[in-house]
């Protein structure tokens, strides 16, 4: 039996979540996975898949649907944290409305990733005043 980390569960929850709720469910790329009886777990496909094990091979699993949801979530939090950023430096809505869309559902946001969108922020803040947007 694979044993996982405390952060990589916690990351794994978290896209499978977002994902389920509707919050992360658009990447804007087409992911197709395939049912392998013989396959990888949910959990052990999204490890490989996150080493690039994948890279040039087709996304295979026990859990297909699982897997699915999972790699839709990571996708979309890329996709959707550049959205987001923008429209909050722009003054289109706040980070609170953000943050308690996942609270309301209760999706506790992983520590890097709130960092990272933070980080996010005060760069796009930072190059807006520097070229004199504000």
């Amino acid at each position: 039996m694979v044993k996982y980390s405390e952060g990589f569960i916690g990351i794994f929850s978290f896209f499978l979540k977002s994902y389920r709720v509707g919050l992360l469910n658009f990447c804007g790329s087409q992911i197709d996975v395939t049912f392998d009886k013989d396959g990888f777990d949910g959990k052990f496909t999204f490890r490989k898949f996150e080493d690039g094990f994948f890279k040039n091979k087709n996304l295979s699993s026990k859990h297909p649907n699982i897997v699915k949801g999972v790699v839709v979530g990571k996708k979309s939090w890329g996709l959707w944290l550049n959205e987001w950023t923008d429209g909050i430096v722009e003054g289109s809505f706040t980070i609170d409305e953000i943050l308690n869309e996942f609270k309301d559902k209760g999706i506790k946001i992983p520590t890097p990733f709130l960092k990272d969108f933070t980080n996010t922020i005060i760069k796009k803040t930072k190059r807006k005043i520097k070229n004199g947007k504000e």
